[in-house]
């Protein structure tokens, strides 16, 4: 990269367009020489790039080992997202390199996609869409079989960043807010008369199960049949954490044996999904593309939380939001809400 000494180089692993990553890029700090990379460039340019990188920016990106270790200065991988299943904590841990996510910069976005995922199920909208394209008007839609969002008991499964944010809307639905979190929020409880249960209690009581998880051992899988079985017949499952937490085939399996109302996923084990996934099938499923972070608004907010947790560690002060504080045995994961 050719940096001066009294400047940091900072490398942009991505694999978003380019004019986000121009957003990101353009709001540096003085003292700073950025570069952006692919996350689909080859290996060699990746080795190259990163050898006198102090920051390695990850954006809708993993980073592979190799990458890692070559670089000896590096100070800081900070991710732009909110998960950070793609980064080897143990291996950064090994190498004293800290790791820090977003801080809940793209929460908002998040959490406004999850209530409008709730209520997309409930009043079927998607449906309601087609059939007037369609010039079916209401179509097969019958005014009894829609239902509010107020007074349903949501059970939110994580109280981080994101699951904070979403108890703080549904407050306003007037709806009953349950939540699972090994972590309690007693003034959160207070604010909203939020009830912290067990995971399958909550999953009993619930209407509405939302996901709000990290992806790590112990959450992948967290809803399998099992879980999926002890819901009930006309609850609603919402997931826009990541596709491993949820077992998509007890969902499918469940969905036919009409034992849940409906569901609505922004994250699938596999992305891309295509047309052809089994959920695309059931017009009671409202499915969109890994997009609930990606507003206008969540971009400006994650440049500004990055570039002052890379300008921190530059200048000798401790990051923010670390889940992998670059020494063995000191992760400050938790799970399953994360923070």
């Amino acid at each position: 990269m050719g940096k001066a000494p009294d400047t940091a180089a900072v490398l942009l692993l991505s694999g978003l367009s380019p004019e986000q990553n121009a957003i990101l890029l353009s709001s540096a700090p003085p003292g700073f020489q950025t570069r952006w990379l692919s996350s689909r460039a080859p290996i060699e340019e990746k080795l190259r790039a990163v050898a006198d990188a102090d920051f390695v920016l990850l954006w809708g990106s993993a980073v592979e080992e190799s990458v890692v270790r070559a670089a000896p200065r590096l100070r800081l991988i900070q991710i732009l997202d909110a998960g950070y299943e793609h980064v080897d904590l143990d291996l950064c841990a090994a190498l004293g390199v800290p790791v820090a996510n977003n801080g809940g910069a793209n929460s908002w976005s998040v959490a406004e996609l999850t209530v409008a995922l709730m209520l997309a199920v409930l009043r079927r909208l998607v449906e309601a869409d087609r059939s007037v394209r369609a010039g079916r008007w209401r179509g097969d839609i019958k005014g009894h079989e829609l239902y509010e969002l107020a007074g349903k008991t949501v059970g939110i499964v994580g109280l981080g960043h994101i699951g904070k944010k979403v108890a703080q809307r549904l407050h306003a639905f007037e709806t009953d807010l349950t939540y699972f979190d090994p972590v309690p929020d007693r003034d959160l409880e207070a604010a909203l008369e939020m009830r912290r249960l067990p995971l399958d209690d909550l999953l009993r009581a619930a209407d509405i199960v939302t996901l709000h998880v990290p992806l790590t051992p112990a959450t992948r899988g967290l809803l399998g049949r099992r879980e999926i079985a002890l819901m009930r017949p006309e609850a609603v499952l919402i997931n826009t954490c990541r596709g491993d937490v949820l077992d998509e085939a007890a969902l499918v399996e469940a969905l036919c044996q009409g034992r849940l109302r409906g569901a609505g996923l922004d994250v699938f084990t596999q992305e891309p999904c295509g047309a052809d996934h089994p959920l695309a099938a059931f017009p009671n499923v409202v499915l969109t593309p890994h997009m609930a972070g990606a507003t206008h608004e969540s971009v400006l907010r994650r440049a500004r939380f990055v570039w002052s947790n890379v300008q921190a560690v530059w200048e000798g002060r401790q990051p923010q939001s670390v889940v992998q504080t670059g020494e063995p045995g000191l992760s400050q994961e938790l799970v399953p809400g994360g923070r």
